[in-house]
């Protein structure tokens, strides 16, 4: 019976009921891993369940509650009637299964229609209330299945300036996970989404967690025409394909990367001044460059942009990931695959871009300025407080002439000097130096000895002129001239937030 519940909207009071005793029973992310200990909860976290059966039936009597709640949501397994009873005391198990919370499996078991699990933004905790993914479930998930908590919406959730606004949209919430963590600086969410499932698991995840959201039907920005925000969010059904429209959460229903376009491309009209958007995204490449396409879609927004491609990904590994999520047969997925991979060589397709859009309406006289970069390392995330400081670099970069920066006191952030050496006839030979701030997304120059020296200085005690002024005599060089040649890279610096003003 796989993909035949359909919750609807969860009543109210279930949905309070079931809160009550998750909390009352010590479902918690600290709760959960103190049970199972370290090992057990570390390979939960990589999907790795035999220690975690294990660990949750030797629970003692006085956490059997607690580890009948992990075996049922967790890992979807089949507990009998009166042990789920016992751990969700509050409702009727008829009542939990009328709501679609629960199924009977047979035998006197019951197992879990939903998953629910704890979640923390840092600060707070909260339930997520989706459908259990295919690890969980046997056989192909429903048209309309709402995912849970996965790699693309924890990069979103990252990403995200948090901030203090009024009004914020979550476009596409699915679950809810977006709305969940803006409620800690939003006053106000409106939540869109065009699945009514979707809508119906994040008006539990709302009410479990006592938060109130304002759900919206519709496509795109349909059931938002004419209103602004200060705050946009999206993670929305950016996978490429031709246009079918298999799963909900996944397929747009729109052929290639036309859907990304199309969000940002409508962000300007929705935005309030000074308002910010992120926007996870997928795009096409093809035997050129990735930033040519994405920059025609920016061209008539007017906004700043910061767009970093994360990965790029080949056909043949694109199409394998989202197929391992569907619980297809092999079968299926063979045929599904192939189709979708004959359908990337008739458009001269060779890989797909992958990655995060950050937006933000211009200051009154400012030039929108678009930057496009590719950084892919492990330690270098994008993150909210990142991508504020971006654009205020920017900013401050686009309101200072160059004689107002040489009388800035500069200094230089925590950075380390790499410099590369090969081998050769007259020993090390040196490739190049390069000056890297530990953990920023792209935060690294090449710097030549001048430079090096120059940023050396930089501890916001001496102007910047005056700086390249003593380099220009220690080298015997025209100051005028130094200045000339070092600004663009002290710029670079600054907007890489390598340098910045002390004063």
């Amino acid at each position: 019976m796989t993909g035949s519940i359909d919750p609807g909207p969860l009543e109210p009071a279930v949905v309070d009921a079931i809160g009550a005793d998750l909390r009352e029973a010590g479902y918690t992310i600290d709760g959960v891993a103190e049970l199972l200990g370290e090992q057990a909860n570390a390979a939960l976290g990589r999907g790795v369940w035999w220690p975690v059966l294990r660990a949750t039936r030797a629970a003692p009597a006085a956490r059997r509650r607690l580890a009948v709640l992990i075996r049922l949501f967790l890992l979807g397994a089949d507990e009998p009637h009166e042990q789920v009873q016992a751990a969700l005391p509050s409702t009727p198990l008829a009542t939990l299964a009328a709501n679609g919370v629960l199924e009977m499996a047979g035998r006197g078991a019951v197992r879990a229609a939903l998953d629910i699990r704890p979640h923390s933004d840092g600060v707070r905790e909260f339930y997520v209330v989706s459908d259990q993914d295919a690890a969980l479930r046997s056989g192909a998930l429903r048209h309309d299945h709402v995912l849970g908590i996965g790699g693309a919406s924890l990069s979103l959730a990252r990403a995200v300036v948090r901030r203090p606004v009024g009004r914020a949209l979550d476009l596409g919430t699915g679950c809810g996970i977006q709305a969940l963590h803006l409620d800690a600086h939003c006053a106000e969410i409106v939540a869109t989404d065009t699945n009514d499932r979707a809508l119906a698991l994040a008006a539990a995840t709302a009410r479990i967690n006592g938060m109130a959201w304002n759900l919206r039907s519709g496509s795109l920005f349909e059931p938002v025409a004419g209103e602004r925000f200060d705050l946009i969010v999206s993670n929305p059904p950016f996978v490429v394909g031709s246009g079918a429209r298999d799963y909900i959460y996944r397929d747009s229903g729109i052929a290639g990367d036309a859907l990304c376009r199309s969000i940002i491309e409508q962000v300007p009209d929705h935005l309030t001044p000074g308002g910010t958007a992120h926007i996870m995204a997928n795009w096409i490449v093809r035997d050129d460059d990735w930033r040519d396409r994405v920059r025609g879609w920016l061209a008539g927004t007017g906004l700043h942009a910061w767009v970093v491609q994360r990965e790029l990904a080949d056909p043949v590994s694109y199409v394998s990931l989202w197929l391992a999520d569907a619980g297809e047969t092999p079968e299926q997925a063979a045929q599904r695959g192939g189709q979708w991979l004959d359908w990337f060589a008739e458009q001269e397709i060779t890989g797909i871009g992958v990655g995060m859009i950050s937006l933000r309406v211009p200051r009154i006289g400012e030039a929108p300025e678009q930057i496009l970069e590719e950084i892919t390392g492990a330690d270098e995330l994008v993150t909210g407080s990142e991508v504020e400081a971006f654009f205020a670099r920017r900013a401050y970069l686009h309101g200072t002439r160059d004689d107002e920066l040489l009388a800035a006191r500069l200094s230089t952030a925590p950075v380390f000097l790499e410099e590369q050496f090969l081998p050769g006839p007259e020993g090390w030979q040196s490739l190049g130096a390069a000056v890297r701030r530990p953990g920023g997304p792209g935060a690294v120059i090449g710097v030549d000895e001048v430079l090096r020296a120059l940023m050396a200085g930089c501890r916001g005690e001496v102007p910047l002129g005056a700086l390249i002024e003593l380099l220009a005599a220690h080298h015997g060089v025209d100051a005028e001239a130094l200045a000339q040649a070092a600004l663009p890279e002290v710029r670079e610096a600054i907007g890489r937030g390598i340098l910045y003003q002390a004063d």
